[in-house]
């Protein structure tokens, strides 16, 4: 069987998890051929801990360049995503990218771009939460029509709680300049993605947000947004990683149905009667449209990580669908963007974002931005132990 030979850019968390996940077998049309990191001590943790067949680079460059991998899996910092998908594509590599797509709208345009160009490549987002199983019915039902418009989406995402250790950890966490953002560009990317994925891009986006409301950071650690949708529907987006206990519920009520998302469970509560429609013909003063509580049966599958580079090496060697086309990855963006463009500016942003007016406010915040020194004595543990997680 032709297999893939793939090089990964960065080795750090998420990098080695991928790479563990291939070398348990889990992505069979993979070859592992290369790896590259800047930093000598994860290129001797990949001598320790990788096949001495797969070469080891010092640098992208050196790695694209050295004709040993078809396809490159980025999972460097954020602000570099979009430069080298586009290195990479201009050299003729198939591009994986990790999430975030990048940090400003701008930036991800260009990439997008060059995507265009280079057709013949495939470009991939790792979007990983797209194959969860719940995600998917969800999506299916909300746009088969089967329970009318959108009326209302409601997502509390609070169960991302860290302790100061974590932002101690290294110099570029929680810093304009290093990460560029806090809990929306580290720790949400995957639920705004689904969240527009599942209910469309809305046209207004409000926010509040609180830098530092918890941590000592310069970066948001607290957000509440509302957003309004084309038809006139609302929604909210509230997330920390202040909370703990923290809360993961995603709600959308629809003319004929609400449906949530929580606790590994996807749930429907289907109206014998559409509200619209109840409403006009209904005469009792209190009268409330009768439900059906069920429970969605899924598929069950949630490959996760393992399962969008399964369907890249797919698209690679067959042309099948990737779990998430990598030009996508600006919608979850374009989301994050506005709602701190609203708290920069105190007002309500109207979608499609002005990437320009964007930018330049980020680099005012980058311009002042201070890194701190790393704590030595934080404890991290092993690179890859949180990897399911999605901790970054």
């Amino acid at each position: 069987m032709k297999k893939v030979r793939l090089g990964i850019l960065g080795i750090g968390n998420m990098g080695s998890g991928h790479i563990q996940n291939i070398q348990k077998g889990l992505c069979p049309e993979i070859q592992l051929s290369a790896v590259a990191d800047w930093d000598l001590s994860r290129i001797q943790w990949a001598e320790e801990n990788i096949d001495s067949a797969v070469l080891k680079f010092a640098s992208a460059e050196e790695m694209m360049d050295s004709g040993t991998i078809d396809a490159i899996l980025i999972a460097v910092p954020h602000y570099d995503h979009p430069k080298y998908t586009i290195s990479a594509l201009r050299k003729g590599i198939h591009v994986m990218c990790e999430k975030p797509a990048g940090v400003y709208t701008e930036q991800v345009l260009e990439m997008n771009r060059e995507a265009e160009m280079h057709s013949d490549l495939i470009f991939g987002m790792m979007f990983n939460q797209r194959t969860n199983c719940i995600y998917r019915k969800m999506r299916e039902l909300v746009q088969s029509g089967k329970y009318g418009q959108i009326r209302r989406t409601s997502w509390i995402i609070t169960n991302w709680y860290r302790p100061q250790a974590y932002y101690d950890s290294g110099n570029w966490r929680a810093t304009w300049s290093g990460e560029g953002g806090g809990v929306l560009l580290n720790q949400c990317p995957h639920n705004l993605d689904l969240w527009q994925w599942i209910c469309g891009m809305p046209v207004k986006v409000e926010c509040h947000m609180k830098f530092g409301k918890w941590h000592d950071i310069e970066v948001e650690d607290d957000v509440t947004a509302y957003v309004e949708y084309a038809n006139g529907a609302t929604g909210t987006f509230i997330t920390s990683t202040g909370d703990t206990p923290g809360t993961n519920r995603f709600e959308i009520t629809m003319d004929g149905a609400k449906l949530t998302a929580e606790d590994g469970k996807l749930r429907v509560w289907e109206l014998e009667q559409a509200e619209p429609e109840f409403s006009r013909q209904n005469i009792k003063a209190f009268g409330t449209p009768a439900y059906t509580l069920i429970e969605p049966e899924t598929d069950g599958k949630n490959p996760q990580h393992a399962g969008v580079l399964n369907a890249f090496a797919a698209a690679i060697l067959r042309g099948e669908p990737l779990v998430a086309d990598g030009k996508e990855g600006i919608f979850g963006l374009t989301l994050s963007n506005a709602m701190h463009l609203s708290q920069w500016l105190n007002r309500p942003i109207d979608l499609p974002l002005d990437p320009v007016l964007f930018h330049s406010e980020l680099m005012k915040r980058v311009a002042i931005s201070r890194r701190k020194i790393a704590k030595k004595n934080i404890q991290v543990g092993d690179f890859s132990s949180s990897f399911g997680g999605d901790k970054k």
